[in-house]
């Protein structure tokens, strides 16, 4: 069947960079192969850079309230944690996390020479580099790539978007970006694509359009096996009616299932707040807040909340002072969650930013992130951390 240039820009729709299925997939169908017990890690993407200071505020620092005299969230409005610190006032449901025992905050994360352009930055968390390095492969795309070389069990990563991000793109391995798994095997079946791939007879890689041809067809073995996995254990809890939550609810689906997937990636933004910073905040947080007090409850009730960890970043946090226009600008260093029923250390793991000591009005980061990552490869997933990383990292406690 020779395919026409229109016809190969339909198919090739299917085959985007967001539908790219490994190889390997198409080996698992109908198999179970993450029993309960295997950990999991779901990355929750804070994109835009969001402001830590409003988020984890010290809220008795007259810095902060000086440098704030308007944006500054005041204490009798926040979410006590400690006497000195509270939580944005739309966070209630990580106040309880807190209080439970199962949400550990680390401060002043940043790394060296920070770079404040979304692009260039959000390129050094996804990639886990230096800022002076450029790398075509993401930290988790490298997972990917080093956990299972040569084994018949490799494990995958599911992106809840329509683009992959650099993170899970490895060198011979990536994830899958998917928005829904259902909508995926429903574009897959359309009859348009079953003809195409019944009526091709397969030739050598060289030959024009076979890649296409092939990854048609993987995409089409594996979003039958995702959709039936994900129907396998529905999850029954009733989740808010945002991206977010729909997004978390298809994550916990796929964790009862038992999908062989170790790592799920979701992102929420944009946090780049230069004006009207309170409105716009508040609204993600509460977005946020609310689906991810549903997924733990989801986890808790199905037993899995001791095997999955929610870590969550952002590309860098704001400047300690606010503008002219509401919000406020680029910054540095910021503060991640780590949410789990497996936490060693909860809490404040780690002191929170000294604003009596900046770097030019700006954070200066005290936990380098790749310390984080390193600490999930290793402590969390169980691989080498080092081969993945490229360097050897110091480990952090909390797991």
């Amino acid at each position: 069947m020779l395919i026409k240039r229109r016809q190969f820009l339909q198919a090739g729709s299917l085959a985007t960079a967001s539908f790219m299925l490994p190889k390997f997939l198409k080996a698992f169908e109908g198999k179970n192969m993450l029993p309960p017990g295997n950990k999991v890690l779901v990355v929750l993407q804070l994109s835009g850079g969001n402001d830590g200071l409003n988020t984890v505020i010290p809220v008795r620092n007259d810095i902060y309230y000086r440098s704030r005299p308007r944006l500054g969230i005041e204490k009798d409005k926040s979410l006590l944690i400690t006497d000195e610190t509270g939580l944005h006032p739309s966070l209630s449901g990580f106040k309880e996390l807190y209080d439970d025992g199962s949400l550990g905050i680390l401060n002043a994360v940043g790394y060296p020479n920070p770079d404040r352009s979304h692009f260039r930055s959000m390129d050094i968390w996804q990639t886990g580099s230096n800022s002076n390095e450029f790398i075509s492969t993401g930290w988790l795309g490298r997972y990917l790539d080093a956990q299972c070389q040569g084994c018949d069990k490799p494990t995958q990563a599911l992106e809840i978007d329509d683009i992959l991000s650099l993170s899970l793109k490895g060198e011979r391995m990536k994830g899958i970006a998917l928005r829904d798994p259902r909508r995926l095997f429903d574009t897959s079946n359309q009859k348009y694509f079953k003809d195409i791939i019944a009526s091709h007879s397969f030739k050598g890689d060289d030959h024009p359009a076979e890649y296409l041809y092939k990854i048609m067809a993987e995409t089409m073995s594996g979003a039958e096996y995702i959709y039936q996995q994900s129907k396998s254990h529905p999850s029954a809890t009733i989740y808010p009616n945002t991206e977010l939550g729909k997004s978390f609810r298809t994550i916990a689906s796929l964790i009862f299932s038992d999908i062989n997937t170790k790592v799920y990636y979701v992102s929420l933004g944009s946090f780049d707040t230069h004006v009207n910073q309170q409105a716009q905040q508040q609204r993600l947080f509460t977005e946020m807040n609310d689906a991810v007090k549903v997924f733990v409850t989801d986890l808790k009730s199905n037993n899995r909340f001791q095997d999955v960890l929610l870590m969550s970043f952002s590309e860098f946090g704001r400047r300690v002072s606010q503008n002219a226009s509401g919000g406020t600008d680029h910054g540095t260093a910021n503060n991640m969650f780590l949410i789990s029923g497996g936490l060693k250390e909860k809490g404040l793991i780690n002191p929170m930013p000294d604003l009596n000591d900046l770097n030019e009005g700006d954070l200066k980061y005290k936990i380098d992130f790749k310390e984080v990552y390193a600490t999930i490869l290793n402590k969390w997933l169980g691989t080498d951390d080092k081969k993945i990383l490229g360097r050897d990292t110091s480990y952090l406690s909390f797991i």
